[in-house]
């Protein structure tokens, strides 16, 4: 690396007799004196300025820089500069994966991260800068798991900027830094009154939707994406490949999660509650964009819209102002007072319908893999973490297996006869 200090208050000239002497600049007394320039990996010349009497800051400075290109751990300065909000902003800008999932992450990092983290330059972070937010965010965001997803949304936007030459080392994978630990709380599945009480609740064009969530397994935005032909009573299946999201503000068409479209088992009780369904309301032609505002349009024959126009089901008002209703009805959360909000119900939204499907297929025998394939999850490893508690134990089906091999032979009282030989 060719580098060197300039001082910008002397130069030197050739003197009366031929020889070189200093003379003071234009600027001189002027400004920061010195000037530490190198050559940087790109070819371009970087500086940096120091005040009067700190060459010596300024020549470790070049030391360092030096150092770190050797190393392999060089940032270049005017990168590093850059703020934690403008490195942000330009990469979701250049996020290429679909709207409806770049708006989650966009919500994440713009609500919880740049207001905490927005004016601080990427080069002068330090891991203490991200355990001070992480504190901050536990007292913004009580759910552990959500903290959880925003910290990964953050670590994504660091390992990017150092993958771009703005900062050395992604301060969130320090070793003190601590991310927010996954939920401990098990899955605890609905029981099957209460599952039934909330369907009685709800109005009867909604009710189908608890047959379809605790029957068949699908999503919210799924089941407001079911159309008149993903059904096909004749083979006994349900082709899951829609659903509605919310993408800029505006309902949208989109595949289901992780674009994982999938073929579910359809009950005869369940094709017998979508019949009469269909049959008191008839499916309605819904027009949607595909993905994002200014997509194609797509059409289809919904078999569940709203009640004052027939449009597709957005999501808030449908949990707002009928889901959480029934809850309260059917006793799971308690009333609200006049002019107050419903008490926050995450572990009693509509995806409680998913556990009740997975517990029910689990008590019955029904293995991993395929529950996993019907719930559209993304590898059986996944379900098995969420639902291993939900399985019958070893111990269970070892002493059911004593039970029955003692149950099925006239055995005195101390165990079972032995076998007589002939």
């Amino acid at each position: 690396m060719a580098g060197h200090i300039q001082d910008r208050w002397y130069k030197t000239e050739t003197g009366p007799n031929g020889k070189p002497r200093r003379v003071k600049t234009d600027r001189h007394g002027i400004g920061m004196r010195y000037r530490a320039r190198y050559i940087g990996p790109d070819g371009t010349e970087k500086s940096q300025s120091f005040a009067d009497g700190k060459k010596r800051l300024a020549e470790q400075w070049l030391t360092k820089i030096k150092a770190d290109m050797e190393g392999g751990r060089y940032v270049d300065p005017k990168a590093g500069r850059t703020t934690f909000r403008q490195y942000a902003e330009k990469w979701l800008q250049a996020q290429t994966t679909d709207p409806t999932t770049r708006e989650p992450v966009s919500v994440q990092i713009r609500r919880h991260a740049i207001p905490y983290l927005g004016r601080r330059p990427l080069g002068s972070f330090k891991p203490e800068h991200i355990r001070n937010w992480l504190s901050e965010l536990e007292r913004a965001v009580p759910a552990s798991s959500y903290r959880r997803v925003i910290f990964a949304s953050v670590s994504a936007v660091f390992t990017a900027a150092v993958d771009d030459d703005y900062l050395h080392r992604n301060p969130c994978q320090a070793g003190s830094v601590r991310a927010p630990a996954p939920s401990g709380q098990r899955v605890v599945p609905w029981t099957q009154q209460r599952t039934f009480a909330v369907r009685d609740a709800l109005p009867a064009e909604y009710r189908a939707m608890v047959d379809i969530g605790a029957g068949c397994g699908l999503r919210q935005g799924e089941i407001f994406g079911l159309s008149e032909d993903a059904i096909s009573f004749d083979t006994g299946w349900l082709h899951v490949a829609l659903q509605v999201k919310v993408s800029g503000g505006k309902l949208v068409f989109a595949r289901p999660k992780r674009d994982k479209e999938r073929d579910v088992p359809l009950p005869d009780r369940i094709a017998h509650v979508l019949k009469r369904h269909m049959e008191a309301h008839p499916p309605v032609a819904v027009t949607l964009p595909w993905l994002r505002p200014n997509g194609p349009l797509i059409t289809k024959r919904l078999l569940f819209t709203r009640t004052d126009g027939g449009g597709a089901v957005r999501r808030t008002d449908f949990n707002t102002r009928v889901w959480k209703p029934a809850l309260v009805t059917a006793g799971v959360i308690p009333e609200t007072e006049p002019g107050k909000r419903h008490l926050a119900a995450r572990e009693n939204g509509m995806h409680a319908l998913r556990h009740f499907y997975a517990s029910v297929l689990l008590d019955a025998g029904e293995n991993v893999k395929a529950l996993s394939t019907y719930l559209g999850h993304t590898d059986p490893g996944f379900t098995l973490r969420v639902y291993t508690h939900l399985l019958p134990s070893s111990e269970g089906r070892t002493r059911r297996a004593v039970d029955r091999l003692y149950g099925s032979t006239d055995s005195a009282p101390d165990g079972p006869q032995t076998a007589q030989s002939e």
